[in-house]
């Protein structure tokens, strides 16, 4: 069995301090959130960016001041920027840090309904110009998928050039609008990709950690961190990014799943260092 590739997903857009005083806004607190995550055995390092006073942003310039600032601390971590920005972004907003040509980046693959009146819009024009803009400057996406029917839209689109194989999958599990975080529709997901294909599972809240059982067991990889999940377990928050990823470090270790370092999850993935 592969070895076990731990993603970090330091901040997201959504979570705010008010829900845990450690949730990163400036560049320090990521750097600090992204280095506790990477000592506790996370290769790839998931990124959103924020302005100082927790705004959500893509501009390519703050992505690239918290990008090499990261990369002091975690010289081969895997940064991975997020195309999906934040409710409201123009395609060209969310698409800026891959001017910044990082070796991977987020694909979101179909529209969602977040709740009340906010719509996570991907529709399929955008998601073959996302598409189109990772194969010219040569990033690996990590196609979100948030149901089942956003693998379709990936292997439609796949087929039609816009996507490269073999692919990798993040199956973003629990969020409300998407699929649900059963064990059942883990199985759904997981037999619906390419038999060459790659996964992650970001299990949102009480799920992160089911979900991450699941994918050690079935030989997957897993998404953790403060984007997904505030709590260490039921009513405690956790006290950073590495305090999550150690607890995948210790499931892993219990049911005989060894972790990946960043050279190890470059060459699982494909990828060259840049």
């Amino acid at each position: 069995m592969e070895k076990l590739i731990i993603t970090a997903a330091i901040s997201g857009a959504e979570v705010t301090k008010e829900h845990n005083p450690v949730v990163p806004y400036t560049i320090e607190e990521c750097v600090r959130e992204a280095s506790l995550a990477y000592k506790a055995g996370a290769s790839i390092i998931h990124l959103h960016v924020r302005k100082d006073d927790g705004t959500p942003t893509q501009d390519k310039n703050r992505f690239k001041e918290v990008m090499d600032a990261i990369r002091v601390e975690c010289p081969d971590a895997i940064i991975q920027p997020s195309t999906g920005g934040a409710v409201g972004m123009t395609n060209d907003e969310r698409l800026q840090p891959t001017e910044l040509y990082p070796e991977m980046a987020t694909l979101d693959c179909g529209t969602l309904n977040f709740g009340g009146d906010e719509i996570f819009e991907n529709t399929e024009n955008t998601i073959k110009y996302f598409g189109q803009r990772m194969i010219e400057n040569n990033i690996k996406p990590e196609l979100e998928v948030f149901d089942k029917s956003m693998i379709d839209m990936a292997l439609r689109l796949h087929k039609k050039g816009f996507i490269k194989s073999p692919m990798h999958f993040d199956f973003v599990m629990g969020v409300n609008g998407g699929i649900s975080g059963t064990l059942r529709d883990f199985v759904f997901l997981r037999n619906s990709i390419p038999a060459d294909a790659t996964y992650t599972v970001a299990g949102v809240g009480r799920f992160e950690f089911p979900l991450a059982t699941a994918a050690i067991i079935d030989g997957g990889h897993v998404r953790v961190g403060l984007e997904d999940n505030l709590y260490i377990s039921k009513g405690v928050l956790t006290k950073s990014n590495g305090e999550l990823v150690e607890k995948v470090v210790r499931l892993a270790k219990e049911l005989g799943r060894e972790i990946a370092t960043p050279a190890e999850a470059r060459e699982i993935l494909g990828l060259k260092k840049r």
